[in-house]
Protein backbone atom coordinates (compact mmCIF):
# COMPACT_ATOMS: atom_id res chain seq x y z
CA UNK A 1 0.00 0.00 0.00
CA UNK A 2 1.45 3.35 -1.09
CA UNK A 3 0.77 6.36 1.15
CA UNK A 4 0.99 9.83 -0.38
CA UNK A 5 2.33 12.38 2.06
CA UNK A 6 3.45 15.97 1.59
CA UNK A 7 5.62 18.29 3.64
CA UNK A 8 5.61 22.06 3.89
CA UNK A 9 7.32 24.87 5.79
CA UNK A 10 5.75 28.26 6.41
CA UNK A 11 8.72 30.63 6.63
CA UNK A 12 9.53 32.76 3.60
CA UNK A 13 5.97 32.23 2.39
CA UNK A 14 2.95 34.47 2.30
CA UNK A 15 -0.33 33.12 3.65
CA UNK A 16 -1.76 33.10 0.12
CA UNK A 17 1.16 31.04 -1.19
CA UNK A 18 1.17 28.68 1.80
CA UNK A 19 -2.54 27.89 1.80
CA UNK A 20 -2.62 27.87 -1.99
CA UNK A 21 0.04 25.14 -2.13
CA UNK A 22 -1.88 23.04 0.40
CA UNK A 23 -5.16 23.47 -1.47
CA UNK A 24 -3.61 22.73 -4.87
CA UNK A 25 -1.99 19.57 -3.48
CA UNK A 26 -5.35 18.36 -2.15
CA UNK A 27 -4.11 18.04 1.43
CA UNK A 28 -6.80 16.68 3.76
CA UNK A 29 -4.92 17.00 7.05
CA UNK A 30 -1.94 19.01 8.27
CA UNK A 31 0.17 17.25 10.87
CA UNK A 32 2.09 19.92 12.76
CA UNK A 33 5.42 18.44 13.86
CA UNK A 34 6.84 21.58 15.47
CA UNK A 35 7.85 21.38 19.11
CA UNK A 36 6.64 24.95 19.63
CA UNK A 37 3.57 25.88 17.64
CA UNK A 38 2.46 28.99 19.51
CA UNK A 39 5.22 31.51 18.75
CA UNK A 40 4.11 34.97 17.69
CA UNK A 41 6.77 34.69 14.97
CA UNK A 42 4.70 31.97 13.33
CA UNK A 43 2.17 34.55 12.09
CA UNK A 44 -0.61 32.75 10.20
CA UNK A 45 0.80 29.36 11.31
CA UNK A 46 0.16 29.83 15.06
CA UNK A 47 -1.67 26.89 16.62
CA UNK A 48 -4.52 29.12 17.81
CA UNK A 49 -5.35 30.24 14.25
CA UNK A 50 -4.08 27.52 11.95
CA UNK A 51 -6.92 24.99 12.39
CA UNK A 52 -9.45 27.68 11.43
CA UNK A 53 -7.50 28.84 8.37
CA UNK A 54 -6.92 25.26 7.21
CA UNK A 55 -10.60 24.33 7.50
CA UNK A 56 -11.90 27.53 5.89
CA UNK A 57 -9.33 27.92 3.11
CA UNK A 58 -8.41 24.31 2.33
CA UNK A 59 -11.07 22.09 3.88
CA UNK A 60 -8.25 20.40 5.80
CA UNK A 61 -8.00 19.18 9.38
CA UNK A 62 -5.21 20.01 11.82
CA UNK A 63 -3.35 17.76 14.25
CA UNK A 64 -0.38 18.70 16.44
CA UNK A 65 1.98 15.73 16.81
CA UNK A 66 4.96 16.73 19.01
CA UNK A 67 6.07 13.08 19.08
CA UNK A 68 7.58 13.88 15.67
CA UNK A 69 9.47 16.95 16.88
CA UNK A 70 13.08 17.15 18.05
CA UNK A 71 13.74 17.92 21.70
CA UNK A 72 14.59 21.42 22.86
CA UNK A 73 18.22 20.33 23.32
CA UNK A 74 18.50 19.06 19.74
CA UNK A 75 16.88 22.21 18.34
CA UNK A 76 19.07 24.53 20.41
CA UNK A 77 22.29 22.76 19.40
CA UNK A 78 21.39 22.99 15.73
CA UNK A 79 19.69 26.38 15.42
CA UNK A 80 20.94 28.67 18.16
CA UNK A 81 24.43 27.21 18.44
CA UNK A 82 24.78 26.77 14.66
CA UNK A 83 25.36 23.04 14.97
CA UNK A 84 26.25 20.61 12.23
CA UNK A 85 23.38 19.15 10.18
CA UNK A 86 24.82 15.62 10.29
CA UNK A 87 25.01 15.75 14.07
CA UNK A 88 21.43 17.02 14.29
CA UNK A 89 20.34 14.31 11.85
CA UNK A 90 22.01 11.55 13.89
CA UNK A 91 20.55 12.81 17.18
CA UNK A 92 17.04 13.16 15.82
CA UNK A 93 17.09 9.79 14.04
CA UNK A 94 18.22 8.26 17.33
CA UNK A 95 15.43 10.04 19.19
CA UNK A 96 12.79 8.72 16.78
CA UNK A 97 14.19 5.21 17.22
CA UNK A 98 14.15 5.62 21.01
CA UNK A 99 10.56 6.86 20.86
CA UNK A 100 9.68 3.98 18.50
CA UNK A 101 7.45 6.32 16.53
CA UNK A 102 6.84 3.65 13.88
CA UNK A 103 4.96 1.56 16.45
CA UNK A 104 3.11 4.46 18.06
CA UNK A 105 1.61 5.88 14.87
CA UNK A 106 -0.34 4.15 12.13
CA UNK A 107 0.65 4.66 8.49
CA UNK A 108 -3.01 5.43 7.68
CA UNK A 109 -2.72 8.58 9.84
CA UNK A 110 -0.53 10.06 7.13
CA UNK A 111 -2.64 9.29 4.05
CA UNK A 112 -3.49 12.57 2.32
CA UNK A 113 -1.64 14.54 4.98
CA UNK A 114 1.10 17.13 5.01
CA UNK A 115 3.80 17.44 7.67
CA UNK A 116 4.25 21.04 8.77
CA UNK A 117 7.28 22.72 10.26
CA UNK A 118 8.86 26.11 9.95
CA UNK A 119 11.80 25.63 7.58
CA UNK A 120 11.17 26.93 4.06
CA UNK A 121 13.11 24.10 2.40
CA UNK A 122 13.13 20.43 3.42
CA UNK A 123 16.81 19.59 2.90
CA UNK A 124 17.89 20.75 6.39
CA UNK A 125 14.60 20.20 8.14
CA UNK A 126 13.39 17.49 10.48
CA UNK A 127 10.24 16.91 8.39
CA UNK A 128 12.42 15.24 5.78
CA UNK A 129 13.99 13.07 8.48
CA UNK A 130 10.58 12.00 9.81
CA UNK A 131 9.58 10.86 6.32
CA UNK A 132 12.90 9.12 5.75
CA UNK A 133 12.75 7.32 9.09
CA UNK A 134 9.13 6.19 8.79
CA UNK A 135 9.52 5.16 5.15
CA UNK A 136 12.44 2.94 6.16
CA UNK A 137 10.54 1.39 9.05
CA UNK A 138 7.35 0.91 7.04
CA UNK A 139 9.03 -0.78 4.08
CA UNK A 140 9.09 2.05 1.56
CA UNK A 141 5.36 2.74 1.68
CA UNK A 142 5.60 6.53 1.74
CA UNK A 143 5.50 8.59 -1.43
CA UNK A 144 6.79 11.99 -0.26
CA UNK A 145 6.29 15.31 -2.02
CA UNK A 146 7.73 18.53 -0.66
CA UNK A 147 5.42 21.47 -1.37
Amino acid sequence: MQIDIATIGFTQSSAANFFGRLRQAGVKKVVDIRLHNTSQLAGFAKAADLPYFLKELCGADYVHQPLLAPTEDILTAFKKEKGDWNSMRDKFMGLMAERRIETRLEPALFAGSCLLCSEALPHHCHRQLVCEYLDGKWGGTLSVRHL
